[in-house]
């Protein structure tokens, strides 16, 4: 495509992304956006924009209702349009927005549930992966077991949050009330896809330390030393068989496995 092709398509794009009542500079394609055809195609693309990210972040959605969640996310679509085609896909920045948002401030925990939101995206759309049978750790003498480093299966996310996100994030999606009065506390969370459906639990700070490290690369030696960091008393064996049991790993590798 020559430079006039490129020009083209740029000057096309900020007229749809402007924002409403704002008319952007003159450009040789301001004479096609004054069309009254160019304002449907704008609304119908900047609303399956929209229609995209209430798709994807069905948790915010429903934590703030329609008209504000639709207002909120077309401010964000003119700011971090698309960069695919694939729609479902769209959202990577969007939990950062809602940082920075100020009509968001009175809901302090709405970034990370959004962040909870895009997580179970990723988990979804991830490539699949052989989960890791425990039993070939127990092959193992003590000494391989601490130098082999774990790694998490493609699909696996986690997070620790500083506000009790998880536990909004999760009666929302399970569509319930939730259970008593909220405590105002720090919490993580795990999601995995083992049958090929997403599933989530909650996780420790340790846990998160944990699978961190694990996937820095780091061997099992190192990622207890992380975990019991984050969280002094943590039970590694319990940790570790935890995981496993929630196939979290995808293989054992290190200098002495095979």
């Amino acid at each position: 495509m020559n430079a006039n092709g490129h020009h083209f398509q740029d000057d096309f794009l900020r007229a749809i992304l402007a924002p409403p009542g704002i008319a952007p500079p003159w450009t040789p394609i301001t004479p096609l956006t004054q069309q009254p055809g160019f304002k449907v195609y704008r609304n119908t693309v900047l609303k399956g924009c929209v229609d995209a990210l209430a798709a994807n972040f069905p948790t915010v959605l429903r934590l703030v209702g329609e008209d504000w969640f639709r207002a909120a996310a077309l401010i964000h679509v003119c700011a971090e349009p698309p960069r695919s085609v694939c729609l479902i896909e769209y959202g990577q920045e969007f939990a950062d927005f809602l940082s920075g948002f100020e009509p968001a401030a009175a809901l302090p925990y709405l970034p990370d549930v959004a962040r909870l939101d895009r997580l179970w995206t990723e988990s979804h759309l991830a490539a699949d992966d052989e989960a890791l049978d425990a039993a070939a750790l127990a092959t193992l003498n003590g000494g391989d077991l601490l130098g082999a480093a774990l790694r998490p299966c493609a699909s696996v996310r986690w997070r620790w949050f500083e506000t009790p996100a998880f536990t909004i994030w999760r009666a929302n999606r399970e569509q319930r009330d939730l259970d008593g009065e909220l405590e105002w506390i720090g919490e993580g969370a795990l999601l995995t896809r083992p049958e090929g459906a997403v599933v989530w639990q909650h996780a420790t700070q340790g846990m998160c330390a944990f699978l961190d490290a694990c996937a820095a690369g780091a061997n099992l030696q190192i990622a207890s030393q992380s975990a019991m960091v984050a969280e002094p008393g943590i039970d590694i064996a319990r940790l570790l068989a935890t995981l496993l049991g929630a196939r979290v790993f995808a293989d054992i590798h290190g200098a002495d496995i095979h």
